[in-house]
């Protein structure tokens, strides 16, 4: 690899910067209007010529990697996460104490690291990280240290020195396909100040030398973990970065392609095969930057914040969570689940915005495979943000609990301390327990990235913002709207049907599918399924031939490949029962094997159910679901109460998350108690020897036995559920 040359310093003598505001949340509601970038200085296009004319050696192409095998340890597992900045050292001891008094087990370290540091600066505040450590394992808590990947800030960059004007940021920049390079000035984003320089730097240029050596550093520090952040091609003013000449030989390395693509245009080959690479390239730096922390300590784990969940913004950014699934070692993420607003939170959110977030949760699950799901419980206010968390808990991720939009405060001490009080005393219950569903939803990020391409990201149904609220996601474009998209809102849809059903479900994630990852599920809803690889669709079709049962919905299903060009017969003909000649039915069941493969067609049932939840709809989706996988579990009350499903031992664990508070339309929060009976049918020769309830909406957190029935084989339990209620029921 090229050789790093220390920089010339920004400045003779400059002190240590001051510790920053961690950044956080690009504002895409005006980036995808257009509102921002009136704020935004730009930088022209390279003239030819100029870019740099070396070439890192790009990353050896290579498939998925192997499963995990190494342990993780039990404080990453169980973590209860909060940002411990510090302003002075005399500060450290103060926020340690703190954070340990609301039952933080985790301290998030985001200091100065945004910045552009010279080596000395880097060392020194290197030092200042090492007496934060020692402090907080003193006190019997461990620190992961956040470090930005791929951003460099100049502190009065604009108009002053800068990381791009005088130091390596000019070679080492992204660049757009048309040149561009990837810096901006102004108020972009809210990390970034007025008068800073924000650079974003090329992955496979010398920065990835530059940034693991740092990397090694810190490990050195004694801290537990890294926390490296958003590994992305940054689309805030710029799009389809990275065309520099280091990613243009990585993409050529990699692919055999000769050059990048000209243009954005999705009826290119290569651009399509341009939009995969960067995930997988993406994905290597992560590994990298895992491999080069455990070279100094090989306890070192790494979570890799990670903004891009289920809707299309990983398309756009490149990065996948996804790909890392199966990575080796201790890497795996913090998902930044984002919220409806800025200074609203969740407050005014409709139950299909809930479901759109549960969608999130699980999905930030799935995607972390057996390792530890870390991921933002964001807030606005107590009873909010404690709503949010319960959601997350609930799909079995570890709760990072921050004020939005920034990451340095708690929406509420007592709210953090209630709830992560809850999660301490029943965290084998939480995260030991494993999964009870019998049914999956498969996300294919292939689908998701060619099928029916657009500029809205879809996080959420909701894109215009209620009366007297500002800084909402959607920018008031109702292009933004997963309901717009045929494969988001498919996806989202059956989610949707799913949770208002109460049928405990998984998501399965698509990259490194293998048939170990279906095994234990009676039925597989596969929503708009399009662009599937011939590996892909051999594990599909093994699972049917097994005795399995598929549910496939759309207008082409498995008809494009895994970079989105037409086949010329579905990959999955057989399983179906149809050929591309053959008129699509409103609805086939073909036997195949063992096993059962449904295709409904025409309309989308699970689009016109996130839209409507027209019931027609979703009882067309689920009726095989209900076929294949009678549930042993089930709940008479209120639809918005969603309902995991897990078993510890002789234990099944029954997650109950009360969000009846959200209607059809945009209303005040509000928690109201909700009320409805949970049934169990007894596995035969067994009985019923207690039944528990555990919530943390009130000032004990243990589990306490509760009254119940069992009328001949089905167990009965009413129960009150204000915002959170976790139900065991030990069978004997």
């Amino acid at each position: 690899m090229s050789e790093y040359t220390e920089p010339s310093p920004p400045a003779a003598g400059r002190p240590l910067p001051a510790p920053r505001i961690g950044r956080r949340r690009l504002l895409r509601a005006g980036l995808a209007t257009g509102g921002a970038l009136a704020a935004v200085r730009l930088l022209p296009a390279t003239p030819a010529g100029a870019a740099p004319t070396g070439a890192l050696r790009p990353p050896a192409a290579g498939n998925t990697p192997a499963p995990v095998t190494a342990a993780w340890p039990d404080w990453a597992r169980f973590a209860r996460l909060a940002d411990g900045t510090f302003d002075e050292e005399a500060d450290m001891q103060g926020r340690i104490n703190q954070l340990k008094a609301q039952n933080v087990s985790v301290i998030e370290l985001d200091t100065v690291l945004s910045d552009w540091l010279t080596d000395a600066e880097f060392t020194a505040h290197a030092a200042l990280v090492k007496t934060f450590v020692g402090k907080a394992h003193a006190a019997g808590l461990k620190v992961v240290m956040y470090y930005p990947s791929l951003e460099v800030i100049s502190p009065g960059g604009e108009k002053g020195r800068s990381f791009y004007k005088n130091d390596q940021g000019r070679t080492w920049v992204q660049r757009s396909l048309d040149g561009k390079p990837n810096v901006f000035y102004g108020s972009v984003v809210v990390w970034v100040d007025p008068g800073d320089e924000s650079c974003w730097v090329s992955p496979n240029s010398p920065w990835r030398d530059y940034y693991l050596k740092r990397i090694k550093q810190l490990a050195a520090t004694g801290v537990d973990g890294i926390w490296p952040d958003v590994p992305i091609y940054f689309d805030g003013v710029l799009s389809w970065c990275d065309a520099s000449t280091w990613g243009a030989a990585a993409f050529t390395a990699d692919t055999g392609l000769p050059a990048l693509p000209k243009a954005a245009n999705n009826d290119d080959p290569v651009f399509r095969r341009y939009v995969e690479w960067r995930h997988r390239n993406l994905l290597r730096f992560q590994l990298d930057i895992a491999a080069a922390g455990r070279s100094v300590n090989p306890d070192l784990v790494t979570f890799v914040e990670t903004v891009s969940m289920d809707y299309r913004y990983a398309t756009s950014i490149g990065l996948d969570g996804a790909y890392l699934r199966q990575a080796p070692d201790n890497v795996s993420q913090v998902w930044e689940v984002d919220i409806l607003a800025n200074e609203d939170g969740m407050r005014h959110a409709t139950a299909t915005d809930w479901t759109c977030l549960i969608s999130m949760y699980k999905y930030a699950r799935a995607a972390s495979g057996t390792k530890p799901a870390w991921a933002f419980s964001y807030g606005w206010k107590a009873d909010d943000a404690s709503l949010v968390m319960a959601e997350l808990i609930a799909a079995g991720c570890n709760p990072y609990e921050v004020k939005t939009p920034y990451k340095n405060d708690t929406t509420d001490a007592a709210m953090r301390t209630r709830m992560f009080g809850f999660v301490k005393a029943n965290q084998q219950r939480l995260y030991d327990a494993g999964s009870a569903a019998e049914v999956g939803v498969y996300h294919s990020s292939a689908s998701r990235d060619y099928v029916s391409p657009g500029e809205g990201n879809g996080m959420y149904a909701n894109a215009t913002a209620p009366a007297g609220i500002a800084d909402w996601w959607g920018g008031d474009d109702p292009g933004m709207s997963c309901t717009t998209m045929p494969w988001m809102g498919e996806f989202r849809g059956t989610v949707k049907a799913l949770v208002y059903a109460h049928i405990p479900f998984d998501t399965v994630t698509s990259p490194g599918l293998a048939a170990e990852d279906l095994a234990r599920f009676k039925v597989v809803l596969l929503p708009n399924l399009q662009a599937v690889s011939d590996a892909e669709a051999a594990v599909l079709r093994g699972y049917v031939a097994g005795g399995g049962t598929v549910v496939l919905t759309g207008p082409a299903p498995t008809g494009l490949d895994e970079y989105g060009a037409r086949r010329a017969e579905y990959a999955l003909a057989d399983v179906l029962g149809l050929r591309r000649a053959d008129p699509l039915p409103a609805s086939r069941r073909n036997a195949f094997g063992a096993g059962v493969c449904w295709y409904l067609g025409g309309d989308l049932p699970g689009l016109a159910y996130l839209r409507t939840a027209d019931q027609a709809a979703g009882d067309r989706l689920l009726a095989p679901v209900r076929a294949a996988a009678p549930p042993s579990l089930g709940l008479s009350g209120d639809r918005r109460i969603h309902l995991e499903a897990r078993r510890l031992g002789e234990e099944t664990v029954v997650h109950l998350v009360n969000f009846t508070n959200f209607g059809d339309t945009p209303a005040a929060f509000r928690s109201t108690p909700a009320s409805c009976t949970l049934t169990y049918a007894v596995p035969a020769g067994r009985t019923v020897a207690a039944v528990t309830v555990a919530t943390p909406d009130g000032t004990d957190p243990a589990p306490r036995p509760v009254p119940f029935t069992v009328t001949g084989a089905v167990l009965s339990v009413p129960l009150t559920v204000a915002q959170y209620s976790v139900v065991g029921i030990t069978v004997s």
